[in-house]
């Protein structure tokens, strides 16, 4: 259900905001290139911000993207947009955005923090900046009990993951890893056959028996879950505080350079989105699910929708501190070589709109760009 229209003079309503203790968000996998084009919830009206026609966003289908599901169902970046228009474009995995970025289909982005560590050391640091955060937590690894009952019982199975490279795709090579079992991680071969799926055509071939278990975000392993499924690994187990960067908002640097007013309006709306997911929970989860719907023209069973949105933690906080660690782990399982972190985050404009709603700023961990 729609929030009631603001001016975009937000300041003032920045000011009445307050830290609401955060709630859980929800997603389901699309298609491994961009889709067609998402119909607007909310029409673009007035003055452009900076003068700018158009923001392209680019977004999962996924539950770990509910910021971009949910303001953008809601309409809460065009308020913050004007006239400026926005196109939308969803991606199956972080690989294929990052290629949309380089490329410059897309303008700004929410992305997992492999594929972002990833396109930035290739570009040599001149590619993209990380911004803000948007989520944590919301990935599992789902086996099938009859026949992967614990860790020890993986060796010889097959388990999938949504694509190479990506970040679910890291922290599954990770988890081998570090409980002995070795796996070639570019052909996905070895003790365990790693096979990169779309997150899409995942759930099917777990009910078929072809893969007996998946490392996938939300709504997905609620769907495998529910088709009898057993949660092996809740990834958030597995890091301290249970608190970990699985969302970012990245934007290309020379958009950066070239329409900061629109970055910050951008931001403005992930503010006000996550703050209002966390106040309205229901009503939040009710709007990605109409989100997903109107993208994929399926409908999530509640039973998904409230198991998907119950493992999500959304926040403006980009978790910098854990950037180093998942950049680690992508070299441990061989798919990075000499990541680049300097200078990774520009955090400014995040944190000037949120001193503006009386909040906190965030740390970048000694990464950023800029002073703050």
């Amino acid at each position: 259900m729609p929030v009631a229209p603001v001016t975009r003079a937000t300041r003032r309503w920045l000011t009445l905001l307050v830290v609401l203790p955060v709630l859980a968000a929800a997603g389901c996998g699309y298609g491994s290139q961009a889709a067609d084009d998402a119909p607007p919830s909310v029409a673009a009206e007035g003055a452009g911000v900076g003068g700018l026609d158009e923001v392209r966003i680019g977004y999962f289908a996924n539950i770990t993207h509910a910021t971009a599901l949910v303001g953008l169902e809601q309409g809460l970046f065009q308020e913050e947009l004007g006239g400026t228009r926005i196109k939308e474009l969803t991606f199956n995995a972080g690989p294929a955005e990052i290629e949309a970025l380089n490329g410059g289909a897309i303008d700004i982005g929410w992305i997992g923090p492999s594929p972002a560590i990833n396109g930035y050391t290739r570009s040599g640091g001149s590619n993209l900046r990380i911004v803000a955060g948007s989520a944590s937590g919301g990935v599992s690894l789902v086996v099938n009990p009859r026949k992967v009952p614990d860790a020890a019982a993986l060796a010889g199975r097959t388990i999938a993951s949504p694509q190479l490279g990506n970040t679910q795709d890291v922290a599954l090579l990770d988890y081998l890893a570090r409980h002995g079992t070795t796996v070639d991680a570019q052909t996905g071969r070895g003790d365990v056959k790693v096979q990169r799926v779309d997150n899409k055509e995942i759930p099917a071939l777990f009910e078929r028996g072809d893969v007996d278990g998946a490392w996938v975000p939300e709504p997905v392993a609620a769907r495998l879950v529910t088709a009898g499924g057993k949660v092996l690994v809740d990834e958030r187990d597995l890091w301290p505080d249970g608190r970990f960067v699985v969302t970012n908002v990245v934007v290309s640097q020379r958009f950066l350079a070239a329409h900061p007013e629109a970055v910050e309006a951008v931001l403005r709306g992930s503010v006000r989105t996550n703050a209002w997911i966390n106040g309205h929970p229901g009503q939040a989860k009710a709007s990605a699910a109409a989100k997903l719907k109107a993208l994929s023209g399926t409908e999530l069973p509640p039973k998904v929708l409230d198991l998907a949105f119950g493992h999500i933690e959304v926040l403006d906080d980009p978790l910098a501190g854990t950037l180093r660690e998942e950049a680690a782990h992508a070299v441990a399982a061989g798919l990075l070589r000499d990541p680049l972190l300097d200078r990774i985050y520009d955090l400014g404009p995040l944190n000037r709109v949120l001193r503006a709603a009386g909040l906190p700023a965030v740390d970048d961990a000694g990464l950023g760009a800029h002073r703050q």
